[in-house]
């Protein structure tokens, strides 16, 4: 029995989703997660894609689907203005 049977989704498959429904490639993650200071090659990022038994694959902890999350408002809003006092 998978992981993904008992517990639902796992942040890779989150991540793979989101890349599909957003048409973003491996440099647009990449791009996104630097907006975060997170640096991150595409060989590195390539190993959340493979399959769980692939000898390369690498598991997305919370802290990086995080920092993609964020980055991503970044990345689609623009960076977050400074509010100006009242007065």
């Amino acid at each position: 029995e998978t992981n993904t049977t008992v517990m639902g989704l796992t942040n890779n498959d989150i991540l793979k989703k989101l890349r599909v429904a957003l048409k973003m490639r491996d440099d647009d993650i990449v791009k996104v997660l630097s907006l975060v200071d997170f640096e991150i090659t595409k060989s590195e990022l390539g190993a959340f894609f493979r399959s769980v038994d692939h000898p390369k694959y690498m598991e997305c902890h919370d802290q990086i689907l995080r920092k993609f999350l964020n980055g991503l408002i970044i990345y689609k809003r623009g960076p977050r203005e400074e509010r100006k006092p009242k007065g």
